[in-house]
């Protein structure tokens, strides 16, 4: 966004562009028209994205203010039109005449309320209401539901409709945002850093029309579904990692030592070396997939993609290099004792045959152990060198 704001101009109306010929005309005109009959000093830009029609020629004809951004997205786009924006305020919606512009009047009080993000809310489950015909039914029922409600479970997001197209924020939110992401990701990208950086954010029930383009839309469900979905879970390194190597790590740990003592049976089925041995395959995938979190937690926070962790800062307080290479030569010392232990049972045996399972259960921690400690040694590494890029 320009650093010069324009004193003159209070809201900065935004509304990407692609080959909407049929409805960019009325986009700027409804919007022109409640900036007057709100008597807002204000600014329509249309941030057009590589239209091969007249798109850019209507916006213009109408008094809009048109800049062309080359790199395709709808990220892109709008990062493209925030760099030229004036307004204090700015209210951002669809070229395709399914937001009403005319009603961003709501948005800017609540602005001036002193939120720093208001979402427009399509969904009945916030007060919103979808015409018959203005959104497929699956986006209606399956993904805008799913990836609000991922945004509950993984951000506390207190919104019903994290993808609604219209929203309004101040421009020194958008800043503090910092917003990367230039496909349709930058929608809930929004929402999830106003919601981590403890922004205020509010909702206002909205309607969402029939678009009047007249063609299939650039909005690829599956595709952009999946770079939504897969956003969110590389945002949250908790869910993606954490929660699954914990109980993986935790379940192969119980099970494993209880399999220690011998066999154990539930009804007919018995399970004893095998199963440890699976068991110790969850215990080591249980602790990559920790590290992991917290390798990705360490560089979005060094990259400023999340904010600040209180926890991470801790864990660099009291969890240094030193720390990590004792715990994992410890680890990997209790490894090689137990394994030549299982050499010298062996010895007592002649080098001769043994029991299966009571070689196994030996063999098995001493192995899991070795490799835990060089994992830990060398995770200790790689963490204090992300923790040096932060300093």
């Amino acid at each position: 966004m320009t650093n010069n704001l324009n004193s003159e101009i209070t809201v900065s109306v935004l509304i990407p562009c692609l080959d909407e010929a049929a409805t960019i005309g009325v986009c700027v005109k409804k919007a022109k028209d409640a900036l007057n009959a709100n008597k807002l000093a204000g600014e329509v830009i249309v941030a057009d994205n590589g239209s091969a029609d007249n798109s850019r020629a209507l916006a213009e004809q109408n008094g809009a203010k048109v800049v062309l951004i080359k790199e395709k997205g709808y990220g892109a786009a709008l990062m493209g039109g925030m760099a030229v924006a004036s307004g204090r305020y700015i209210v951002m919606g669809d070229a395709d005449d399914s937001y009403d512009f005319s009603q961003l009047a709501p948005f800017i009080d609540k602005l001036r309320e002193g939120y720093d993000l208001v979402m427009g809310c399509r969904l009945p489950a916030g007060g919103g209401r979808i015409m018959p015909g203005a959104m497929p039914w699956a986006h209606r029922w399956i993904g805008n539901p799913l990836f609000t409600a991922i945004g509950k479970l993984f951000f506390r997001s207190p919104i019903h409709d994290i993808n609604c197209g219209m929203r309004a924020f101040t421009g020194a939110a958008y800043e503090k945002m910092d917003l990367r992401t230039i496909g349709m990701e930058f929608a809930p990208e929004m929402v999830i850093k106003t919601t981590l950086q403890g922004l205020k954010i509010t909702e206002i029930p909205i309607t969402l029309n029939k678009d009047g383009r007249g063609r299939r839309p650039h909005l690829r469900s599956l595709r952009d579904g999946w770079r939504t979905l897969r956003f969110m879970l590389l945002y949250c390194p908790r869910w993606l990692f954490l929660i699954p190597g914990a109980a993986l790590l935790i379940l192969g740990l119980v099970i494993g030592s209880i399999l220690e003592f011998g066999p154990i049976w539930v009804g007919r089925v018995g399970f004893d070396a095998s199963t440890q041995l699976v068991c110790a395959m969850s215990v080591l995938i249980g602790f990559q997939l920790i590290v992991f979190a917290v390798f990705t937690k360490v560089f979005a926070i060094s990259e400023n993609l999340l904010p600040s962790d209180h926890t991470i800062e801790r864990l660099f307080e009291f969890i240094k290099l030193e720390t990590g290479l004792v715990a994992g030569l410890i680890t990997t010392l209790l490894g090689l004792a137990i394994l030549i232990y299982a050499v010298w049972n062996w010895k007592a045996h002649g080098f001769g045959p043994m029991s299966y399972p009571q070689n196994l259960r030996l063999t098995i921690p001493a192995v899991t152990l070795l490799v835990l400690g060089l994992e830990i040694i060398f995770a200790s590494f790689f963490l204090s060198i992300l923790g040096l890029k932060r300093k």
